[in-house]
């Protein structure tokens, strides 16, 4: 009788932190510029602030580090999925035990 083969269980974190990445970094680019920019200036108009100040992106403070980051930690989890998924395929499909 054939032994089932055990496949190894991986946590959720660990499955699926690569779409967390992407998500989280896409929410914060929609927060910073295109929610809060239009909730500032209704807020503005609201209220008749005088002189309207324009919206400064939080995230482009610091000569935007924080882009290049995201970019760097999902330009990297694509790239090492991408590795990940073409020894993959190389070995029929099957995953290398290391």
């Amino acid at each position: 009788m054939p032994q089932a083969r055990e496949e190894k269980q991986e946590d959720w974190m660990a499955k699926r932190w690569r779409p967390a990445m992407g998500w989280l970094y896409m929410a914060v680019c929609a927060f910073d510029f295109i929610i809060a920019p239009i909730l500032w200036s209704a807020t503005q108009a609201y209220y008749h602030i005088v002189p309207f100040i324009q919206w400064q992106p939080l995230t482009l403070q610091g000569a935007g580090l924080f882009h290049l980051a995201m970019g760097a930690v999902l330009g990297i989890a694509a790239y090492g999925r991408t590795q990940e998924k073409m020894a993959g395929a190389n070995n029929g499909g099957l995953q290398q035990q290391s």
